[in-house]
């Protein structure tokens, strides 16, 4: 019913059956993505990435399909100006609603992820795991516009997730840049020259969940537990 009343036209109807079959939404969840244009940010935007130069066709097609601009993030607790270090505080705390607007297939890994190279500690914002593309994403956070130098950054931790936790049956690493805004051409132009696979979106911060939404999404006790479940599953494997 929430398909057939809408004024969707019929291919971007279908496009929304489907999803809603393969992700299993509720039909709040449905409501959700169609109010915040999830067809327009996935399949109609504009995307900055290099993965057709990085990846191979199927692979590059599919990191193409998944990636999303811009994201957006119900973050009803974060500050009024956000930070790096709150906007993933508030993404980790909110797990469920985060993978939710991440995209079909994704697992949460890590956050902060601690490396040692060489003399030098350092420790990349989030990593996930995509099942669908058989490879790791590192997701790195900026309160701030687009700038080169970001690209730099997470070339830096894709080739160190590559050589740290990338197995031999996992695909190339790709780095996901999420910036409060950037400049298309700049970006692009940033992005020439690496081997990495690197996506670049804007991310939007939304503070404000509609009341019949409300019911549809966790609470902070199911979001902590499921976490820990998470977090414990990750380390039984590794055992």
């Amino acid at each position: 019913m929430v398909i057939l009343n809408s004024s969707l036209p019929l291919g971007v109807r279908y496009w929304y059956m489907k999803q809603s079959v393969e992700m299993g939404w509720s039909s709040n969840v449905l409501k959700m993505q169609i109010e915040s244009k999830l067809y327009e940010r996935q399949i109609n935007s504009h995307k900055v990435n290099n993965f057709t130069a990085t990846l191979p066709a199927p692979q590059s097609d599919l990191a193409n399909y998944l990636l999303k601009d811009p994201y957006i993030f119900d973050l009803a607790g974060a500050k009024e100006r956000a930070d790096e270090r709150d906007i993933e505080e508030q993404l980790v705390k909110h797990v469920t609603r985060y993978l939710l607007e991440m995209g079909s297939g994704f697992a949460f890994v890590a956050r902060q992820k601690h490396f040692q190279i060489g003399d030098s500690d350092f420790y990349a914002d989030l990593i996930l795991y995509n099942i669908k593309l058989h490879a790791y994403v590192v997701v790195e956070l900026k309160a701030t516009p687009f700038k080169p130098e970001y690209a730099g950054q997470l070339n830096f931790y894709i080739n160190v997730v590559d050589d740290k936790l990338k197995g031999e049956n996992d695909n190339k690493t790709i780095g996901l840049l999420l910036c409060k805004g950037k400049d298309e051409i700049v970006a692009q132009y940033a992005l020439t020259g690496y081997d990495q696979p690197i996506g670049i979106s804007d991310y939007q911060l939304s503070k404000a969940v509609p009341e019949n939404l409300k019911s549809a999404l966790p609470s902070i006790e199911q979001v902590e537990e499921e976490l820990t479940m998470l977090l414990e599953n990750r380390e039984n494997k590794l055992k």
